[in-house]
């Protein structure tokens, strides 16, 4: 994932959440309409002026945004790491008898078990 894509997908999420139109934010950043779109679809890569304006617009510090933005890219990286699970043994413990509801007060089953995957 670029950076550019991550970017524009939090501005766009900020826009949304706020309840701005696109027009809107582009006339209070002072930028077009399409270019803020392009932006926002992550085609473009907007100028570190662009993106003070995109940010006062939206009342967002650029520390936030970038915050947001880490946060994103950190996400998009854990989805994409593959998991291993390495086990040397799987445990099988037995445990104390328990009570069965059934209609017979004295009932009980043994045969409740543990698995414990062990590293």
């Amino acid at each position: 994932m670029l950076l550019r894509q991550v970017i524009g997908n939090v501005f766009r999420r900020l826009r949304r959440e706020r309840g701005i139109t696109l027009r809107e934010l582009a006339e209070q950043a002072q930028v077009s309409v399409p270019y803020l779109s392009e932006i926002e679809r992550g085609r473009k890569e907007p100028s570190s002026e662009i993106l003070a304006a995109i940010c006062r617009a939206l009342n967002l510090e650029l520390a936030d945004l970038l915050a947001e933005v880490q946060f994103d890219l950190a996400t998009a990286v854990r989805a994409t790491l593959p998991v291993h699970l390495q086990t040397s043994s799987i445990r099988v413990t037995e445990s104390a008898p328990q009570r069965v509801a059934t209609s017979s007060p004295n009932a009980y089953s043994t045969s409740a078990q543990a698995f414990a995957l062990v590293a």
